[in-house]
């Protein structure tokens, strides 16, 4: 076999690595262990994997660094596998075949690349990591031991976004050349970004890395094509220090009655469960001040993307409007697509999305998708169950999301995160190893 055949031939496998269920067969249960036991942690990838997929995944090991949550969220789970507070420990005993990484962002690196050399396959939460090196560090990892990273873009598997994919894919406005893509994030799920651990740039790496990794793999999805060049804008204006008073979290604040954004997490009983009661262990905050001068990341932002494939993306993401949703229009030579998605709406009743296609010299067409059941309009479930339950399923869309598409969704909003503080447009290529191609491949 000549070196070209031989680079075919492993990178062919390592993309089917996705769909095969390493060291398992039909009637044995797929080994997981969780390392991160937060909210997502302990819900999407803990309860509701136990109540679904019972017959398909095993937990032998949970682990977080915080060891009351940990107690907790495994009665909360219903699982009775062993926990840990050392996640060396419990790659050494616990011995799954898949790494589920659902940790604090800055930290996923290090949990995927050690599942990786421990010789396990890894599902982690987006986005990936949070900076170039670390992305790097990930990649050097994965090629190195062969394993395979999934990273969890359920955003893919809505039957709204597919809808729209499927349209792009047969052509439907021609070819396109050019992107409007703005995403709002309302004054409630918006401000929960700034109490949070996220609202410091060394933990998530801002919303341009944290939030927006979701927006930007839609797009390298949608366009087929992998991100070239960003310029980007952004700023705090609204939330941290933009504000006359401040305390450090919402119970006993003395301008609770002044205050738009308080919160009060009494009423929350599972935050208080897994957070408020354990909060003795490591200090954190779940309901932290919005005013804090401690925030660092920007709270508006816009970015202007170049693809490999010549399509210009204008985007932007607001993080304190009255209403949650996005809009976005796909411009081709033929027509145009668009989509205005509103989510989070008490007063939206239709059960279905739309997409309007208008033609050029023609006529416009709407399109009504249902919504999908579960979470995220439907791709949570669809998301696990390929992961889950049938690892080999057809893929005709390419919605299964693999270490390259993690990387491709991070490295814009980590360009643009170095564009704003940099004042100059950044090329992909600059960052890490991973050269963008036209057609994503």
């Amino acid at each position: 076999m000549n070196r070209r055949d031989f680079i075919r031939t492993g990178s062919a496998a390592a993309a089917g690595g996705l769909l095969v269920r390493p060291g398992t067969h039909e009637h044995q249960r797929m080994k997981v262990a969780l390392v991160g036991t937060g909210i997502r942690g302990s819900t999407m990838w803990g309860r509701s994997v136990v109540r679904d997929y019972a017959e398909e995944v095993e937990f032998t090991g949970l682990c977080d660094i915080n060891p009351g949550r940990l107690e907790y969220v495994k009665e909360y789970m219903g699982v009775d596998c062993p926990t840990y507070t050392d996640f060396d420990e419990m790659m050494r005993v616990a011995k799954p075949d898949t790494v589920i990484v659902t940790t604090v962002d800055s930290t996923h690196h290090e949990y995927i690349i050690r599942a990786l050399e421990s010789g396990c396959d890894v599902v982690t939460e987006k986005p990936m990591t949070t900076d170039a090196e670390k992305c790097q560090a990930i990649l050097d990892a994965q090629a190195r031991t062969g394993k395979t990273v999934t990273v969890t873009f359920n955003y893919r598997y809505s039957p709204h976004r597919q809808r729209m994919k499927e349209l792009l894919m047969a052509g439907r406005i021609g070819t396109v050349r050019a992107v409007d893509f703005h995403w709002y994030l309302d004054v409630y799920h918006g401000a929960s970004y700034f109490r949070r651990w996220h609202g410091k740039e060394r933990y998530g790496g801002t919303l341009f890395v944290h939030k927006a990794t979701h927006h930007f793999d839609l797009l390298n999805w949608w366009l087929e094509s992998e991100p070239e060049e960003v310029f980007a804008y952004g700023d705090l204006e609204y939330y941290g220090h933009n504000n006359p008073f401040r305390h450090t979290n919402c119970r006993g604040c003395p301008h609770a009655d002044q205050c738009n954004h308080y919160w009060d997490i009494t009423t929350d009983s599972r935050a208080m469960n897994l957070y408020v009661a354990h909060e003795h262990h490591d200090g954190y905050l779940r309901d932290g001040c919005v005013w804090s001068e401690e925030i660092d990341i920007y709270d508006k932002m816009s970015a202007q993307i170049r693809y490999a494939n010549g399509v210009h993306v204008s985007y932007s993401c607001t993080t304190y409007s009255p209403y949650e949703g996005y809009r976005i229009a796909f411009n081709g030579t033929h027509g145009r697509l668009e989509a205005w998605v509103k989510e989070r709406q008490p007063w939206q009743a239709e059960p279905y999305d739309e997409i309007r296609v208008t033609d050029n010299f023609g006529e416009t067409e709407l399109i009504q998708v249902p919504h999908g059941g579960g979470g995220h309009g439907g791709g949570d479930r669809r998301l696990k169950d390929r992961i889950f339950k049938d690892p080999t399923m057809s893929d005709p869309y390419r919605q299964a999301a693999g270490v390259r598409d993690g990387a491709m969704s991070i490295l814009v909003g980590i360009a643009a995160r170095k564009s704003v503080k940099t004042g100059e447009s950044v090329r992909i290529a600059s960052l890490t190893s991973l050269k963008p191609r036209a057609v994503r491949p």
